[in-house]
C-alpha cells in the first residue's frame, strides 16, 4: 500500500473529524461531569465513533444502497439533528436539564448523540470513508483506511481527557460564552450540511 495513499486518508480524515474542533465541544456538552463521567463519555464516544466509520468502510455504499438511502439524505438527516443540539447550547437548555436532574436519576449521556454522531461519524467523515475505501475495494485499503481511522480517534481521545483542564482555564463565565459561541458554529455547520445533502441530492437541478 502506498505511504501517499495513507497520508492522502490521514489528512482527509484529520480535516473531517477535526479532534481540536471537537474538544471545545465536548467540554461544552459534558460540563458539570467529574474527571471519571468525562472519561466513560470519551470512551464510548470513541468506541461508537470507530463502529460506525469501519462499518461504512467496510460496507457503507452497499449498506445504504440496500435500504434505499442516499448520502445526500443522510447529510441531510444529520444536519437538523446538529441543529436540534445547537439550539439547546444556545439557550442553555441542556445544562439546565442537567441540573433540574435529581442527584439519584442518571445524567444525560452525550456520548452517542451528538458526540459520537453527527460530531465525530458525521456525514462528512461517513462519505470519506466510503470514497477511501472504495478508491480499489481490495481488503488491504480497507484495512488501511481502518488504521487510519484508529489512529485519529487515539489522538481525539487523549484531546477528550484534556477537557477538565481545558474547563478550569476558561472558568464558568469562558465556557458559558464559549457554549454560546459553538452553539451558533454549530447551527452554521449543520445548515451547511443541509444545504450541501439538497445540493447533492439534484432537486435542484434543472
Amino acid at each position: 500500500m502506498p505511504v501517499e495513499f495513507l497520508v492522502t486518508v490521514f489528512v482527509t480524515l484529520i480535516v473531517v473529524i477535526d479532534p481540536i474542533g471537537t474538544t471545545p465541544i465536548f467540554v461544552a456538552l459534558t460540563q458539570g461531569m467529574d474527571r471519571r463521567a468525562r472519561r466513560g463519555v470519551a470512551i464510548r464516544a470513541c468506541a461508537t465513533a470507530i463502529a460506525v466509520l469501519a462499518a461504512f468502510t467496510v460496507a457503507g455504499e452497499a449498506l445504504l444502497q440496500s435500504i434505499g438511502i442516499s448520502l445526500a439524505a443522510f447529510r441531510i438527516a444529520g444536519g437538523i439533528l446538529l441543529f436540534l443540539t445547537a439550539l439547546e447550547m444556545l439557550f442553555g437548555r441542556r445544562n439546565k436539564r442537567r441540573q433540574d436532574q435529581a442527584p439519584d436519576e442518571p445524567g444525560e449521556d452525550p456520548s452517542v448523540f451528538p458526540i459520537a454522531i453527527p460530531l465525530l461519524a458525521g456525514p462528512g467523515s461517513i462519505a470519506s470513508v466510503i470514497l477511501l475505501a472504495g478508491q480499489s475495494g481490495d481488503p488491504l485499503t480497507m484495512a488501511g483506511v481502518l488504521a487510519v481511522v484508529l489512529f485519529i480517534f487515539l489522538i481525539c481521545f487523549l484531546f477528550f481527557l484534556s477537557a477538565e483542564a481545558i474547563e478550569r482555564a476558561l472558568g464558568e463565565t469562558g465556557i458559558l460564552v464559549t457554549t454560546r459561541l459553538l452553539g451558533m458554529l454549530l447551527a452554521a455547520l449543520s445548515v451547511q450540511f443541509v444545504l450541501d445533502g439538497i445540493v447533492n441530492s439534484g432537486v435542484l437541478a434543472g
